[in-house]
């Protein structure tokens, strides 16, 4: 596989990064770490270097993933993407979608979602693809997520047409869950204001070097999409589902190719999904409060960190109005010409 300007080097040694008064992490080794030992690196959030690859910037252990991913994954015909930037609702937008695919193979009280996971349920095609040597698909369940940017997902998607979901959200809100869930995974005992303080966090996120970013790239690389090929991107906003979600809702089944029939929508199936996939119902279920996702690889988080707050405007308790002024003009100064903004209702 060409990346960049060359052929990726197998069995490179593993890799050890040296932290100031800190631990030493450890990764683990990888075929793609010679090549990432080339790239602009960063060590804004101090617990792991960020690398910078096809314009955006990523921890070392996902970089890896993204690269095995763009090697190895071939999408299928009539595959249904779910793209997003971390922390945006991507668990909320799986539920959703997965409710409204399997409603015919499942009732509301059987559905998947309240024995499991919505990433169980719906898998990441790059964390998947990076710790399986094998990537099997359920053969009918048509949905897979990723948070890769736009221009460099694997290149089947795009030559097989797939459809492409992308949820974003107020960017204020992003860095506050980045923030809180970046902290959750700290070795436990470590001192987190020195590893990951909302100070810092605010300005690296304002540059643009925060994992997969800068935000503004990856939302305006979708947003560009949506309009040229708005038959198969369908572009949709957190604060839009929170204001308005049985329309929005319906809006997302109708683009997934599963719309709600008459007799549906009459009986209040709409409603019930909606109600399944709430951020009460899933924070409360025992497969969030006891499980844990991606158990055994580098990418194992406990379900209930994936559920903290769910609200929006929730930046206002972690920073100052005018640092969120100042980071949505940055937002709206690098989005400008694109015919998308935040502010914009």
């Amino acid at each position: 596989m060409d990346i960049s300007n060359g052929e990726i080097i197998n069995a490179a040694p593993t890799v050890h990064e040296e932290k100031k008064g800190g631990q030493q992490i450890s990764l683990p080794e990888s075929k793609y770490s010679e090549f990432i030992s080339t790239l602009p690196t960063r060590n804004d959030w101090k617990f792991m270097p960020l690398h910078q690859y096809q314009g955006h910037w990523y921890f070392t252990i996902y970089l890896q993933a993204i690269l095995a991913a763009q090697e190895k994954f071939q999408a299928q015909a009539g595959d249904l993407i779910l793209c997003t930037y971390p922390k945006t609702g991507t668990t909320w937008l799986k539920a959703l979608a997965f409710a409204i695919t399997t409603r015919s193979r499942y009732s509301v009280s059987e559905s998947p979602l309240l024995t499991s996971t919505p990433h169980d349920c719906v898998p990441f095609m790059e964390i998947e693809i990076g710790r399986k040597e094998t990537f099997t698909r359920d053969p009918e369940n048509p949905l897979i997520a990723t948070h890769i940017p736009y221009d460099s997902l694997p290149t089947s998607v795009a030559t097989l047409g797939c459809k492409i979901v992308y949820f974003c959200r107020d960017p204020k809100d992003v860095l506050v869950s980045m923030w809180h869930f970046l902290r959750a995974r700290l070795p436990e005992g470590i001192d987190e204001d020195a590893y990951c303080n909302m100070d810092d966090s605010f300005k690296s996120f304002c540059e643009g070097i925060a994992l997969n970013g800068p935000y503004w790239d990856h939302v305006a690389g979708y947003w560009k999409a949506s309009q040229e090929y708005p038959e198969k991107v369908l572009f949709l906003k957190y604060e839009d589902l929170k204001e308005d979600t049985v329309s929005n809702v319906k809006k997302l089944a109708n683009f997934l190719g599963y719309p709600f029939t008459p007799q549906e929508e009459s009986q209040g199936v709409v409603q019930q999904i909606i109600d399944l996939c709430s951020f009460e119902n899933l924070k409360n279920l025992k497969a969030t409060k006891d499980g844990a996702f991606s158990e055994n690889s580098p990418f194992v988080i406990k379900n209930s960190l994936f559920y903290r707050n769910g609200k929006s405007g929730d930046w206002k308790n972690y920073f100052t109005e005018k640092m969120g002024t100042h980071l949505d003009q940055i937002v709206e100064q690098k989005l400008r010409g694109s015919g998308f903004s935040f502010l914009s209702q």
